[in-house]
C-alpha cells in the first residue's frame, strides 16, 4: 500500500574532510515504522530550494533536532558562544519551508531544533544558553552518560490543548536534551507543554489547517517503546495519510 511521503530536511556535517549532508537513524525509523510513513531528505545546499516543487509531492514535513542551533541573526541577536555549531545551510531550508508548509497546510512536526526553528520562522526568539537564564534550570544532558541515560525521562512537563488529547494526559515525563529554548513565542503559536519552571516544551500553529505541532524533547527516541511518543507520531502519521487521500482525490 502507497505510504505518506514526509520530507525531512537533513543537516550539514562534516565527516573527516568532506561535506555531508545526513539525518540521524532515529527520526527516520520514526517516520518510517512509528508514523507508517515514507521519509525522504531533502539535502541543505546553502540556497533556498523550490519550495512548491517539494510540498507538491508531500504529504508531511518533519524538522529534526540537531547538535547545531539556529543562527541568532535569524532572531535579531549577536552569537553568544561562538563555540556551539550552527548550520546556516540548513537555516535557509527550514525557515521558509517551514512558513510555506503551514501556508499550504502540509501536516507539520517539528522536534527539538526544528521546534525552535518554527518559533524563529514565525517571529518568535530563543535564550542562546538556557541554564544561564535567571528562573530556569539547566535543561542539558549529562553528556558523559550512556545515550540510555541521556535520553531517558529528565522531568515531568503539563499538556494542554490538542497535545494533551493526542497523548491523553495533561502530566508525562520528557528528556530533555537541549541548551537553547524559547525565549518569546511567536505570534500565532499557542504553547501546549509548559516545564516546571515556566520554559515553553511544546506548542502548535493556532490557525493552521493540518496538523502543525513542535516539541522541545526527543520522542524519536525509541519512538515505539513509549507510549507518549507513540500516540504523537501515529497521529502526524494519521495526518500525513488524510493529506495523501486528498490529493490523490
Amino acid at each position: 500500500m502507497k505510504k505518506p511521503i514526509v520530507l525531512v530536511p537533513a543537516c550539514s556535517k562534516m565527516l573527516g574532510a568532506h561535506p555531508f549532508n545526513a539525518v540521524g537513524k532515529k527520526y527516520l525509523d520514526a517516520v518510517a515504522v512509528v508514523a507508517d510513513c515514507q521519509p525522504l531528505l531533502i539535502p541543505v545546499l546553502g540556497d533556498t530550494p523550490d519550495l512548491d516543487a517539494l510540498l507538491d509531492i508531500a504529504d508531511g514535513v518533519m524538522l529534526t533536532g540537531s547538535v547545531s542551533n539556529v543562527h541568532p541573526a535569524h532572531f535579531d541577536q549577536a552569537v553568544r558562544n561562538p563555540a556551539l555549531p550552527l548550520d546556516p545551510a540548513r537555516d535557509a531550508v527550514t525557515l521558509p519551508l517551514t512558513r510555506r508548509a503551514i501556508a499550504r497546510g502540509v501536516p507539520l512536526f517539528a522536534i527539538c531544533r526544528g521546534f525552535q526553528e518554527m518559533n524563529v520562522a514565525f517571529g518568535g526568539s530563543l535564550h542562546q544558553a538556557v541554564h544561564e537564564t535567571s528562573g530556569y534550570m539547566d535543561h542539558r544532558e549529562d553528556k558523559a552518560a550512556s545515550l540510555d541515560v541521556q535520553y531517558g525521562e529528565a522531568h515531568p512537563v503539563t499538556l494542554s490543548g490538542r497535545l494533551a488529547e493526542i497523548v491523553g494526559a495533561t502530566r508525562v515525563g520528557v528528556n530533555s536534551v537541549h541548551g537553547q529554548g524559547i525565549d518569546r513565542l511567536a505570534d500565532g503559536l499557542v504553547a501546549e507543554a509548559l516545564a516546571d519552571d515556566g520554559l515553553v516544551e511544546a506548542f502548535r500553529v493556532a490557525a493552521a489547517e493540518a496538523f502543525a505541532l513542535g516539541v522541545q524533547w526527543h520522542p524519536e527516541w525509541k519512538a515505539a517503546e513509549n507510549p507518549v511518543s507513540t500516540r504523537i507520531f501515529a497521529a502526524f502519521g494519521d495526518a500525513c495519510r488524510k493529506r495523501m487521500l486528498a490529493r490523490s482525490a
